[in-house]
C-alpha cells in the first residue's frame, strides 16, 4: 500500500512539472489543443481522487493518512493549475477576439464608402474624403488661398472621384472671393466643359455670370444665363439667372 502511496504521489508530482512548459507555451495551443489539455489534467486529477478514497476505505493508518494527504495537496495545486490555464485560454480568446475587431474596423476605415454626392450615390475613399473636407474647411474659415491650394491639388490627385465636380467648383468660388474673376471663369468652365451631368455644372455657369457682371461684361453675361437656362431649366441656379435677366432689362 506504501509503494502503491508514494507511486501515487510521483505521478502527482510528474503531471506538475509536465504542466509548467504546457502552461508558458499556452499561447502557442490553439483553443481545441489547450481544451483537450484540460480535459486531460481534469480526467487524470479525478482517477487519482477515486483512487486516494478507494484506498482510505481499506485502511486507516496514521502514516496512510499522512501520505494521503500529501496527494491531496498535490491534487489541489494542479487544480489550482487548471484554473490558472483556463483563465489564460479565456483571456488569450478575448485578446484574439478584440484584435480581429480591431483589425476589421480598421480595414472598413481604408475602404471606399458609398456617399451621397449632388443626389448620386458615389464610392469615395477615405482618403479623398479627408482631403476635401480639408479644402473646404479652409474655405468656410475665409482661408481662401489655402482653400484654393488644396482644392486644386485635390482636383490632380483625384481626378475622377465623386468630389471632383464639387472640388472644381469651390476651387473657383476660391478665386472669385479672392476677386480674380478671370480664374474664377476658367475654373468653373472646367466643371461646365468636363462635368456636365453634374449639379454643378448649372452653378458654375451661374458663378461664371457672375463674374462677367463683375468684370463689366454684361453681353457675356447675359449670354452664359441664357445658356444656363436653356441645358439646365429644372435647376435652382436657372431661376436665379431669369431673375438676374430680368433686373438687366
Amino acid at each position: 500500500m506504501k509503494t502503491f502511496v508514494k507511486s501515487s504521489i510521483a505521478a502527482a508530482l510528474l503531471a506538475a512539472t509536465s504542466f509548467a512548459p504546457m502552461q508558458a507555451n499556452a499561447a502557442l495551443f490553439g483553443d481545441d489543443e489547450a481544451r483537450k489539455a484540460i480535459l486531460d489534467i481534469r480526467a487524470r486529477l479525478d482517477n487519482m481522487q477515486n483512487e486516494i478514497n478507494a484506498k482510505a476505505d481499506k485502511g486507516s493508518s496514521l502514516e496512510l493518512n499522512n501520505q494521503n494527504e500529501q496527494l491531496r495537496q498535490e491534487i489541489s495545486r494542479l487544480r489550482g493549475q487548471i484554473e490558472v490555464l483556463t483563465n489564460e485560454l479565456a483571456n488569450t480568446q478575448r485578446r484574439q477576439k478584440d484584435f480581429y475587431v480591431d483589425l476589421d474596423n480598421r480595414v472598413r476605415k481604408m475602404e471606399p464608402q458609398q456617399v451621397t454626392v449632388d443626389g448620386k450615390e458615389v464610392s469615395i475613399a477615405p482618403a479623398e474624403q479627408s482631403a476635401y473636407d480639408v479644402a473646404l474647411a479652409h474655405f468656410k474659415a475665409g482661408d481662401y488661398k489655402n482653400a484654393g491650394a488644396s482644392f486644386y491639388e485635390f482636383t490632380r490627385r483625384f481626378p475622377q472621384s465623386g468630389l471632383a465636380p464639387s472640388a472644381q467648383y469651390w476651387l473657383g468660388n476660391t478665386y472669385y472671393a479672392q476677386r480674380d474673376y478671370r480664374n474664377a471663369i476658367t475654373a468653373q468652365q472646367v466643371v461646365v466643359k468636363n462635368f456636365a451631368d453634374s449639379p454643378k455644372a448649372a452653378d458654375a455657369l451661374l458663378n461664371i455670370a457672375s463674374c462677367q457682371m463683375e468684370l463689366k461684361d454684361k453681353p457675356a453675361a447675359r449670354k452664359t444665363m441664357e445658356t444656363l437656362i436653356a441645358q439646365y431649366p429644372e435647376s435652382p441656379a436657372a431661376q436665379t439667372a431669369k431673375d438676374r435677366l430680368a433686373a438687366l432689362k
